[in-house]
C-alpha cells in the first residue's frame, strides 16, 4: 500500500510520497537511523507535488484552519487532484499520513480519503521538516525562513488580538494603576501637608481629609488675606460652617511663617496636581467597575469589583482564576505565609486576599475560616461561569451572595441555609425568564417597526385613493343609518299593538292612529322591509272591517 505524507510548511502544502515501506517493515527504529542522512531518506521519500500559498494573509488563514484541525477548499482540492481516486464499494490502494489526528478525521470524513497518524508517520515527517529545502529544488535559499519568520509573526499577533480570554488584561493593569496612585496620593497628600503647614500649621489639626486640605489649601493660598469675607465660600468647601469659622481664627492667630509669592505659588501648583490625581482616580474606579461588570459580573456582584479585580490580577487571567480550586483561592495572596507555615511547621494561614471582602470582617472570629473556605468556593464557581458562559449575567452571582448571607446567618443565629441545587435552580429558572422576556421584546420591536412601515405605505396610497376613502365614509354612515331605522321600526311594532288592544271599537281613536303612523312612516326613511309593509296592510284592512 502507498503512503503519502501531508506537509503543512509556511510557504506551501507538499505531498511525498514513501518508497520502500514494506522493505522497511514499518520500524521506526530505521526510519530515526535514517532521517539524518539525506541521502538515504531521499531514496525512500520523495516530493509528489507542491502547491505554494498565494500571499502572507492566505498562508495565515490556512494555518489557522490547520491548528483547528479544519481542512480548508484549497486543501481539499489539492488532494483530490494530487492523490489517487477513492471509489466507492472498493478498498483504496493508499493511505494518507497527516501529523495532527484531528485534521486527518475531518479529511476522511469530507473525501473518504484513509489517514493515518502514528509513530511511524511522525517520524517520516519529522524527516521531512528537517530536510525540506533539499527535497524541494524549487525553493531559494532564505525563503523558506523569510516564510516561517512572516508566518510566526502574523500567527501570534492574531491569536494575541483576538484571544477573548486575554480582555481582562485591562482589569489587571486598572487595578494595578488603582493601587498605585492610592500610595502616590497619599504620599503626595502628605508632602502638601509638610510643605503648607510651614505657613500655616494650624489647618492640619483642623481638616483631616487629604483631598479637603489640598483644595483648602489651594484656595486659602496666603493666611493674611483669609477674613469673614470668605467664609461663605470655606463653608461650600469644607461643608461646615463652624470648621470654616476656625479656619478663619486660626488663620488670624497662627504661628506659622510668612512666604513669598513664588512658593506659594509653587505650593498651589502641587495641590492643584494632587486634586487632579484624586479626581483621576475615582474616575478610574469608576471605569474598572465598568469593566468588571462586563468581563466578570458574577464574580462582582459576590465579593465586589476590587477584590474580584484584585484575585483575576493575582491569578494572571479569569481563565487561571477558573481553574484553581477553592482551595488555591482562598489562600491566594498569602503565598509567604503559606510557605513559611510549612517551613517552620506551624498553622497555615486562613484567607488571602479573600480577607478583604466584607464577609470575612461580618464573621466572627471563631467562624473567620470557615466563612473564608465557604466564600472561596463560591468565588471559585462564580469565576467559571463568568469565564464559561456564553451570556454574560449576574443571576449567579446574585444567587451566590443570598448562599453566603445564608451561611453568615447560619453561623449566627442557626437557620438553616438553602441547598445549592435548589439556589442553582432558581438562578437558572431568573436567566431563561430574563431571556425570553429580551425576546418577546425584540420581536414586538420588529412587529412595530413593520407596522409602522406599513402605516406609512398606507398613508401613500391613502393620499392617492381619496374618493375611496369618501366612499366607505358613505358606506360607514349608512350603516349607523340603517340601525337607527331598525330601532325606529321596533318602536312603531310596539305602538301599533298597543292601539289595537285598546282602540278595537273606536273608529275615530283608529283613524287618528291611522294619521299618527302615517305621519311616521312620511317622517321615516323610505327603505322597509317587504314584511313590515304586508302587516300595514292587513292592520288597514282590519281597520275597515271594523268601520
Amino acid at each position: 500500500m502507498a503512503l503519502y505524507l501531508l506537509y503543512e510548511s509556511a510557504s506551501g502544502y507538499s505531498l511525498f510520497l514513501a518508497h520502500g515501506i514494506d522493505q522497511i517493515g514499518q520500524n521506526t527504529e530505521a526510519v530515526r537511523s535514517s532521517i539524518s542522512d539525506i541521502n538515504r531518506f531521499g531514496k525512500v521519500v520523495q516530493l509528489a507535488a507542491f502547491d505554494p500559498f498565494e500571499s502572507a494573509l492566505d498562508a495565515l488563514n490556512q494555518c489557522n484552519s490547520v491548528s483547528e484541525g479544519v481542512m480548508t477548499d484549497e486543501l481539499r482540492k489539492f488532494l483530490e487532484k494530487n492523490l489517487p481516486t477513492v471509489k466507492e464499494g472498493k478498498k483504496p490502494k493508499f493511505s494518507l499520513g497527516v501529523s495532527e489526528p484531528k485534521i486527518g478525521s475531518h479529511i476522511f470524513e469530507e473525501t473518504k480519503i484513509p489517514c493515518q497518524s502514528n509513530e511511524f508517520v511522525l517520524e517520516l515527517i519529522r524527516g521531512v521538516r528537517l530536510h525540506f529545502t533539499t527535497l524541494l529544488k524549487s525553493l531559494k535559499p532564505g525563503d523558506l525562513e523569510k516564510a516561517q519568520l512572516g508566518l510566526g509573526h502574523s500567527y501570534s499577533r492574531a491569536k494575541v488580538k483576538f484571544n477573548v480570554n486575554r480582555v481582562d488584561n485591562m482589569v489587571i493593569q486598572a487595578i494595578f494603576l488603582l493601587d498605585t496612585l492610592d500610595k502616590d496620593i497619599n504620599s503626595f497628600s502628605m508632602r502638601v501637608r509638610e510643605w503648607y503647614s510651614w505657613h500655616f500649621p494650624e489647618l492640619v489639626k483642623i481638616v483631616n481629609d487629604n483631598y479637603l486640605y489640598a483644595k483648602v489649601s489651594k484656595y486659602i493660598k496666603d493666611k493674611a488675606t483669609l477674613s469673614e469675607d470668605n467664609l461663605s465660600d470655606l463653608t461650600d468647601l469644607v461643608g461646615d460652617e463652624d470648621k470654616a469659622k476656625e479656619i478663619i481664627e486660626a488663620a488670624k492667630a497662627s504661628m506659622g511663617q510668612d512666604l513669598s509669592p513664588l512658593d506659594l505659588m509653587n505650593v498651589q501648583q502641587f495641590a492643584q496636581k494632587v486634586m487632579d490625581l484624586a479626581e483621576y482616580r475615582k474616575r478610574l474606579y469608576d471605569y474598572l467597575v465598568s469593566k468588571m461588570n462586563d468581563i466578570a459580573p458574577n464574580l462582582a456582584s459576590l465579593i465586589g469589583e476590587v477584590v474580584g479585580a484584585r484575585l483575576i490580577s493575582h491569578a494572571g487571567s479569569l481563565t487561571n482564576l477558573a481553574k484553581c480550586p477553592s482551595s488555591t483561592l482562598q489562600i491566594l495572596g498569602a503565598e509567604k505565609a503559606l510557605f513559611r507555615a510549612l517551613k517552620t511547621r506551624g498553622n497555615t494561614p486562613k484567607y488571602g486576599l479573600i480577607f478583604h471582602s466584607s464577609f470575612i470582617g461580618r464573621a466572627s472570629a471563631r467562624n473567620k475560616g470557615r466563612m473564608a473556605r465557604y466564600l472561596a468556593n463560591k468565588c471559585s464557581i462564580a469565576s467559571r461561569i463568568d469565564c464559561f458562559a456564553d451570556s454574560s449575567t449576574t443571576a449567579f452571582g446574585e444567587k451566590l451572595r443570598e448562599q453566603v448571607e445564608e451561611r453568615l446567618d447560619f453561623y449566627d443565629k442557626g437557620v438553616a441555609p438553602r441547598k445549592n441545587i435548589d439556589v442553582m435552580k432558581s438562578a437558572i429558572e431568573s436567566t431563561q425568564s430574563k431571556d425570553t422576556e429580551m425576546e418577546t421584546e425584540e420581536a414586538s420591536g420588529k412587529k412595530s417597526k413593520k407596522k409602522k412601515s406599513k402605516s406609512v405605505d398606507n398613508g401613500d396610497s391613502m393620499a392617492v385613493d381619496e374618493p375611496a376613502a369618501t366612499a366607505n365614509g358613505d358606506a360607514s354612515e349608512g350603516k349607523s343609518e340603517k340601525k337607527k331605522k331598525k330601532k325606529d321600526k321596533r318602536k312603531l311594532d310596539q305602538e301599533d299593538q298597543t292601539m289595537e288592544d285598546a282602540n278595537n271599537g273606536h273608529a275615530e281613536e283608529d283613524g287618528t292612529a291611522k294619521k299618527k303612523k302615517k305621519s311616521k312612516q312620511e317622517n321615516g326613511d323610505d327603505l322597509q322591509a317587504p314584511s313590515d309593509v304586508k302587516k300595514k296592510k292587513k292592520k288597514k284592512s282590519k281597520s275597515e272591517d271594523s268601520d
